[in-house]
């Protein structure tokens, strides 16, 4: 049996899939799949159709792989992609939906969840968060976004952004407790 050697050194796999080398988009495809899925599936509930952006998402990523520039990691840059990807097929689906709301409750912004939730459940509970809660819940809370990098993403205010993620913190808490109470009494 022969081994294929995979590439140890991502930049010259990224430069030879520069040069529409099928084998080297291949390896990337495979190396960076799993994790972009995740991404997408973060943003999209049908697991279908997250797969669908996310291999938009990777048309995309390869065919302006000449711009990457070797300057941050590689999978930031594809999963900034990702994001941007899913955010335009929720836009053509018309399914973000945002309350007008420029106005922010101030209040700790602290995860203070304590569960011992499966992260399927987990993911189950943000799924079910209407889609600009759970836009930019995600945005900030998982791809570590700043307000003002969302509010341009998504064209809405800062505050809007605040306040939706505030909203969106409020009834996942009371979702997990809900959860919480419901386990806890059947025990």
């Amino acid at each position: 049996m022969k081994v294929i050697q995979l590439h140890k050194n991502e930049s010259k796999l990224i430069q030879k899939a520069a040069t529409q080398n099928r084998e080297a988009q291949h390896l990337l495809y495979e190396l960076h799949a799993p994790k972009m899925l995740s991404v997408c599936r973060y943003y999209i509930k049908d697991v279908y159709q997250a797969e669908e952006v996310m291999l938009n998402g990777f048309f995309k990523v390869f065919k302006y792989l000449k711009s990457f520039k070797n300057e941050g990691s590689f999978e930031g840059w594809v999963r900034r992609i990702m994001v941007r990807e899913a955010i335009s097929y929720l836009r053509q689906q018309k399914q973000i939906e945002f309350a007008v709301e420029d106005q922010f409750l101030e209040h700790d912004s602290s995860n203070n969840i304590n569960s011992n939730i499966e992260v399927a459940e987990i993911q189950l509970l943000i799924d079910s968060l209407p889609e600009g809660y759970k836009m930019v819940f995600v945005m900030y809370a998982i791809e570590g976004y700043k307000h003002q990098e969302i509010a341009e993403l998504l064209k809405i205010s800062e505050g809007t952004s605040k306040s939706q993620l505030f909203k969106a913190r409020q009834l996942l808490q009371s979702k997990i407790n809900e959860l919480n109470n419901n386990s806890y009494g059947s025990n």
